[in-house]
C-alpha cells in the first residue's frame, strides 16, 4: 500500500557527511511517522531518528547533535542529514513509514548501505 524508495547511501570518510532521502508513494495516511533505522552486521535493527506528521522528532542518543531528520510533506519525502560520521555509523539504513491510525502498520524500504571508513 505504501512504497518507499531511498537514495543517498555510499562510502564516506570519518568526519564526512551524507544525506539520505526517502520518498513514499501509494496510499499515504496523513497521521504517520517517517524515519530511519539502521542495522549493522551481526546486530539488530535500531532506531536512528523519526519525524511525525504532527511535528515531533526523536533521535537515538548515539546520533544526537550529528544527524538531523526533516521532511517535505508536499513531496512525501523524509531526509536524514548525517554529519560528523563515525565508523560505528556503518550499517544498512532503512526508511520507515508508520501508519498511526488503527490498525497501526509499518512499511519499510529495502535499505541502502552507508559505509564510513578511511
Amino acid at each position: 500500500q505504501v512504497q518507499l524508495v531511498e537514495s543517498g547511501g555510499g562510502l564516506v570518510q570519518p568526519g564526512g557527511s551524507l544525506r539520505l532521502s526517502c520518498a513514499a508513494s501509494g496510499t499515504i495516511f496523513s497521521i504517520n511517522t517517517m524515519g530511519w533505522y539502521r542495522q549493522a552486521p551481526g546486530k539488530q535493527r535500531e532506531l536512528v531518528a523519526t519525524s511525525s506528521s504532527g511535528g515531533s522528532t526523536n533521535y537515538a542518543d548515539s546520533v544526537k547533535g550529528r544527524f538531523t531528520i526533516s521532511r517535505d510533506n508536499a513531496k512525501n519525502t523524509v531526509y536524514l542529514q548525517m554529519n560528523s560520521l563515525k565508523p560505528e555509523d556503518t550499517a544498512v539504513y532503512y526508511c520507515n513509514f508508520r501508519r498511526l491510525i488503527i490498525p497501526q502498520y509499518d512499511y519499510w524500504s529495502q535499505g541502502t548501505q552507508v559505509t564510513v571508513s578511511s
